[in-house]
């Protein structure tokens, strides 16, 4: 099969389109043909060789496909079955590829309302998301929420939270303050000209938030506690700077470092938010996936709002928000002379 593969750490050249042995399904494992996937930061973060990855790696933390074969034991899923699921990657066998093997335990049934390339963009991002709001501040109906950031995964979080039944505030860069309100926000605060500290203490209906969500890792921890209330909560996806302040002790803060692994049960949850259009896949734009270096630098510029797909198999049917107006994705025509370019490279 053809793969995106890294065999050193460096910048976006070094994602190169190889030929890889296909492997097929043990028993507890299915064969999924990947329809799209996704670019995350944390994608461009193994690229780079700033966390844990091993040579030769294929990176790629979502996938949206269809089921191609099973193994002997697997009782939940046939061929030509439609899932979705965040991969294992810490073998370096990630997405960026015609097929991908995983765990039947971790793969679930995509929403039929969603097209391959919106349902790419869930299972990290809001699955993240999910896990810091429900499972870790156990936020509430009627509660507060601030969110730092304006990416992927704090667009789910509000949404998860307004879902909730809870107010949301969000903090995010001029130019995506706008889009904000349409996504369950309550307020949204243009961090270069307003001071989230005063506005949350003058809009709050107590001039705090129960729970600060931080997707963003550049907020001051001793900034967001200052809006706590009492027993809130403090929710990072990423290390915000500072320590720990001593007044979360003092006021009974509690701070969770969230990081999301594989799970169906979690990814069904959501599938019932999508489903009631709760919850919907914000795509920034839509990239063929020989042009995943392209993706992975408008990634790294910080400049997307939404999710940003690589598509893997082009015709991906109704339902897609954003127009694919791109070429089909040809792997026999653009295989040999897209890698001879990048080796020449």
């Amino acid at each position: 099969m053809k793969a995106i593969v890294i065999g050193v750490f460096g910048g976006p050249e070094v994602l190169i389109l190889r030929e890889v042995q296909e492997r097929s399904p043990r028993n507890h494992e299915v064969l999924v043909r990947v329809h799209a996937t996704s670019v995350n930061p944390v994608d461009c973060s193994g690229r780079r060789g700033e966390r844990a990855v091993p040579l030769p790696a294929i990176l790629g933390c979502d996938v949206s496909g269809v089921v191609e074969s099973i193994g002997a034991e697997v009782e939940d899923f046939i061929p030509g079955d439609e899932v979705f699921y965040m991969p294992e990657t810490d073998s370096g066998s990630g997405s960026y590829a015609e097929y991908h093997v995983a765990r039947a335990g971790i793969v679930a049934r995509k929403p039929s309302e969603l097209s391959h390339a919106e349902a790419a963009g869930v299972p990290l991002a809001a699955g993240t998301a999910w896990e810091g709001l429900v499972r870790r501040a156990a936020l509430q109906p009627g509660e507060t929420l601030l969110v730092h950031g304006s990416g992927p995964v704090a667009l789910f979080a509000a949404q998860i939270a307004s879902a909730a039944g809870a107010q949301v505030f969000m903090t995010a860069a001029s130019g995506t303050t706008a889009p904000g309100n349409g996504i369950g926000a309550t307020r949204v605060i243009d961090r270069a000209t307003e001071d989230f500290v005063r506005v949350i203490r003058n809009e709050s209906s107590d001039g705090a938030v129960d729970v600060v969500f931080d997707a963003s890792g550049d907020t001051p921890l001793d900034r967001s506690t200052r809006v706590l209330k009492e027993h809130g909560r403090m929710v990072s996806t990423t290390k915000p700077p500072g320590a720990v302040p001593e007044e979360s002790i003092l006021r009974n803060i509690t701070h969770h470092f969230v990081h999301a692994e594989p799970e169906r049960a979690r990814l069904d949850m959501l599938r019932t938010l999508l489903q009631r259009k709760q919850l919907i896949p914000i795509i920034d734009s839509i990239y063929p996936v020989w042009e995943v270096a392209a993706a992975h630098r408008l990634v790294e510029s910080g400049t997307p709002y939404g999710t940003v797909i690589l598509q893997v198999v082009a015709n991906d049917g109704p339902g897609t928000r954003t127009p694919l107006s791109l070429q089909p994705l040809d792997w026999l025509a653009h295989a040999g002379s897209l890698f001879q370019r990048q080796v020449q490279q």
